[in-house]
């Protein structure tokens, strides 16, 4: 038997469901208690007890804060950075069954009474014996169990490699604790001479189509970035609708462009991004009456493979200013038909421009007024506030007016791939053949497409592309922040190996038992070992 505290898959499988049980719903008092528990946990390690200062919390933000457990070789600067996120979506759709949403055991023998309410393919899996339902089995307690137990293996048999777990906060949301670890990881390179070897991340196999039961792993993660637009008319009383014009009207010319615009599609080694949609889409008044809505925003969502803000920017205006043209032409219709004036051009401006023509009426200190009274607010997300924050200057510059101003709104996850890399192709090889003689079909995809925190790894951008999204993102400096500098430091090549699992932020969320506690451990544990043997 063995003497390791995680080395089975009896004690594997419970040191997840203990996991899990630690609710850990993003922006909950849960999520804010997990690392406490998670270093109380690896605290019982021999090496940890040995070496309590290798085992620390780091602040990210809101209370919350990361974890780090290094285990460091005597001899060794190679280090692997073992990457995991802790927090978990809410837990609604479980209805009736939501206390038992962390309760993994629980919840999968309950579901069997539930059978007739689950979909076909989720009650075929139920069925069979094969998989663990619960909130966050799959995204992604998992992958930092199996962190875990390698970090127990490698410093019980001295494995002449240092590995580093890193598990943070909010990676659901805004992902501000991988942001702020990422400082640390140039820190603790510094301070120990270590030299990054590779950045491995654990978040599951997700299905490519309805009933795909593949296994994949990722030599890199699609990036994501948030156009957004503040759609600015003019008001007027809904009995005189001719003396204004109204923020929703300006507002559908760009959706409808946005919408599935293949001009923001990429493609490479064969993938392909999903097409552009809206993600929100809403005029700014804050109770009802009858003056015209003039105020508006939307949100776009916009995947990434090769892309950098600067470009994405650069594409968002040419759509922006063909939507204003297209506007102003039918409200110019609309005059002649109408036989009145109008109330001018819509015209297109980015947020950096808006800025700073409002700092030259106003003073540097003026817009800074403004921008902290909407920070102040803590019933607006970095969303509301971005959107806010523009609203509230144009207010104050309405002889910009009718107008779209462009902006970001966070979160940005840029794009990172290692897919050449001659260390990923030969551990992807590797893999793929360990896998095969456990009866495996392993498959590579080169874009992981559920966004992850190797975003913030590997970061390339030799043209300074990010300096766009600084400049035009309201919030930049103040509620949100990306550490681009810091990130162009960590240079190694990045791969995804997690286990297989379906529904993800669904009700039937679950993990495939074998892939979980048989077959990713081992194949994460041949990499380690190859890995070694390479230095």
């Amino acid at each position: 038997m063995s003497q390791l505290l995680w080395g089975s898959q009896r004690t594997l499988r419970a040191l997840l469901c203990e996991l899990v049980s630690w609710e850990s719903c993003t922006h909950t008092e849960g999520e804010r208690t997990f690392p406490y528990k998670v270093q109380e946990k690896l605290s019982e390690l021999d090496y940890f007890k040995k070496n309590p200062d290798h085992l620390s919390l780091h602040k990210a933000d809101l209370g919350r804060n990361f974890v780090n457990a290094f285990y460091k070789h005597p001899e060794a600067k190679e280090t692997v950075v073992l990457i995991s996120h802790f927090d978990t979506v809410q837990t609604e759709e479980y209805g009736d069954l939501e206390t038992l949403a962390f309760q993994p055991e629980e919840l999968t023998r309950k579901l069997h009474d539930r059978k007739g309410d689950l979909p076909e393919e989720a009650r075929i899996d139920l069925e069979s014996g094969k998989y663990l339902f619960g909130r966050g089995t799959m995204d992604m307690k998992m992958g930092l169990a199996l962190h875990m137990a390698l970090i127990e293996k490698a410093s019980t048999e001295l494995w002449s490699i240092n590995l580093l777990l890193l598990t943070v906060p909010d990676e659901e949301v805004n992902s501000a604790g991988m942001r702020a670890a990422v400082k640390e990881l140039v820190n603790l390179r510094d301070k120990y001479d270590l030299s990054y070897k590779m950045f491995i991340n654990s978040e599951p196999s997700f299905s490519q189509k309805p009933g795909d039961d593949r296994h994949y792993i990722y030599s890199g993660t699609m990036g994501k970035i948030m156009p957004a637009a503040l759609f600015y008319g003019k008001e007027t009383h809904v009995g005189e609708p001719l003396k204004g014009i109204t923020a929703n009207y300006i507002s559908t010319f760009l959706t409808q462009l946005m919408e599935w615009n293949p001009l923001f599609q990429e493609s490479d080694l064969g993938e392909k991004t999903p097409l552009p949609v809206s993600l929100q889409q809403k005029d700014l008044k804050l109770q009802y009456s009858t003056q015209t809505p003039y105020r508006a925003a939307a949100l776009y969502n916009v995947f990434l493979l090769k892309r950098s803000a600067a470009e994405i920017m650069n594409l968002f205006e040419q759509v922006a200013q063909e939507a204003a043209l297209m506007c102003n032409d039918s409200y110019k219709a609309l005059c002649r038909r109408e036989q009145i004036e109008g109330v001018g051009e819509v015209q297109v401006l980015r947020y950096e421009k808006l800025i700073s023509y409002a700092e030259g009426k106003f003073g540097g200190n003026f817009v800074e007024q403004i921008k902290s009274e909407v920070q102040g607010n803590k019933d607006w997300d970095e969303r509301d506030k971005s959107l806010r924050i523009a609203d509230k200057l144009m207010i104050q510059c309405q002889e910009l007016a009718p107008a779209i101003v462009l902006l970001f709104a966070p979160p940005y996850y840029p794009a990172v791939n290692a897919s050449d890399d001659p260390l990923i192709i030969d551990s992807v090889q590797l893999i793929k053949e360990t896998a095969g003689k456990l009866d495996v079909e392993v498959s590579q995809i080169h874009y992981f497409n559920g966004l992850c925190d190797l975003s913030y790894v590997q970061y390339s951008d030799e043209a300074d592309g990010w300096t766009a999204f600084e400049r035009n993102t309201p919030v930049w400096g103040d509620t949100y922040s990306i550490p681009f500098a810091d990130m162009l430091q960590l240079q190694a090549p990045v791969l995804n190996v997690g286990p297989f699992g379906k529904d993800a932020h669904q009700r039937t969320e679950r993990l495939h038992i074998d892939s979980a506690f048989i077959h990713t451990p081992i194949m994460l544990e041949s990499l380690m070992k190859s890995l070694v043997e390479q230095r």
